[in-house]
């Protein structure tokens, strides 16, 4: 038998040529319109809670320069400094509402909305550093407690990040040193968050001032005294320009860190990857944060003494326990009006019980190596 012959395949038609081309065109074209896309730049608009001249706002732009280089370009966020579009104080509803994609600043500040949100920073368990407070965020329950309180009690549309580990804050600064307890009482004194029921709590009369509005009120005499937070701050802001005593180590803000806000839509919005850059972009920041303030602070701290002329004084130990004594107060009365700020105490304690007593165990104690190398010693009085 002969094997059958194989007939040629048809040539294609006009009309199947046509449709061929067209869908070739068509997946050329979709596939440069996608490359478009990936080619755009995403802008978002930041705002920060602080003045151009605070070591703050550098932080805030170290943030968003992390993150437009790590998106090589598909992201870029502008950082503008406080008060640019908002006020400091109004920046979270800001965000909320999408009038900016984002901002910077501490979760103190919203403890007028609900007291839990102070916790989130300047917890007032103090015997953790901020770097094991963020510890707590990551993998004690920290980060589901931020986000409940966030989104399902306050109802806020957005998407927050806490980072940047701030040490201990000064006691603050005072036109002559504080000796006692009873130095506090009648004081008209700046401060924010928890810290203001703490400062009551020893007979101040707390103040609460965004951090561009602290020095005019000490030169003017509307406040007494003031604390904001470090060397660097503080010096830039002016405060030895009006008072030249400064208190140090104190448990009112023993621990604190910084808080970055997105609008929810707008950050659901974006590729996966881009979310994964905003989100490492802030752990890497808050490493280089905590290189950068251990120089910074430091050159400060000596430069206020050598050339600023302002005299620098260690807390009395009598005020440190008062403070501890006084927290027991505040925490007990907040607990009992907000069952979610009772929530995260104790979930703080809990942390705290376990890490605290490794930490007080493992490290050796500072203040005996120092002792033996600080020849002299540091010039606090």
């Amino acid at each position: 038998m002969r094997a059958p012959t194989k007939k040629p395949a048809p040539r294609p038609g006009r009309r199947g040529f046509v449709k061929t081309a067209a869908a070739l065109s068509a997946g050329l074209l979709a596939g440069k319109a996608a490359e478009a896309r990936a080619d755009e730049t995403i802008e978002l608009r930041f705002q920060s809670t602080w003045p151009t001249r605070d070591i703050f706002h550098e932080y805030a732009l170290d943030f968003a320069n992390k993150v437009n280089e790590m998106s090589v370009g598909r992201l870029r966020i502008e950082m503008l400094p406080a008060g640019a579009m908002v006020k400091a104080f109004d920046l979270i509803d800001a965000v909320h509402k999408g009038v900016l994609d984002g901002g910077h600043g501490v979760a103190a500040y919203w403890y007028a909305r609900n007291s839990a949100f102070s916790l989130f920073g300047t917890s007032p368990l103090a015997g953790l550093d901020a770097n094991q407070m963020l510890a707590w965020i990551e993998y004690g329950g920290g980060k589901e407690l931020y986000r409940e309180l966030q989104q399902e009690i306050m109802g806020y549309e957005v998407e927050g990040l806490l980072y940047g580990p701030m040490p201990t804050q000064p006691l603050g600064w005072f036109k002559k040193p504080i000796r006692s307890t009873a130095d506090l009482r009648g004081l008209r004194f700046r401060t924010v968050g928890l810290a203001t029921e703490l400062f009551r709590e020893m007979g101040a009369h707390p103040v609460t001032l965004p951090a561009g509005e602290i020095v005019g009120g000490l030169d003017r005499g509307t406040i007494d005294a003031a604390e904001f937070n470090n060397a660097s701050s503080d010096r830039r802001l002016g405060f030895p320009d009006v008072v030249k005593v400064c208190m140090l180590q104190s448990y009112h803000q023993n621990a604190e860190f910084f808080e970055v806000l997105i609008n929810k839509r707008r950050y659901d919005s974006l590729a996966a990857d881009l979310q994964a850059i905003i989100r490492y972009a802030a752990q890497a920041s808050s490493a280089e944060m905590s290189w950068k303030a251990i120089d910074r602070y430091s050159r400060d701290y000596f430069a206020m003494q050598s050339e600023d002329k302002v005299q620098f004084y260690r807390t009395p130990r009598e005020v440190l326990e008062a403070q501890l004594k006084a927290w027991d107060r505040v925490i007990a009365a907040k607990a009992r009006e907000n069952p979610f700020f009772a929530k995260v105490v104790e979930s703080q304690k809990k942390w705290l019980k376990r890490v605290g007593k490794w930490s007080l165990d493992t490290h050796a104690p500072a203040e005996i190596a120092l002792a033996h190398w600080l020849k002299p010693r540091l010039p606090v009085r």
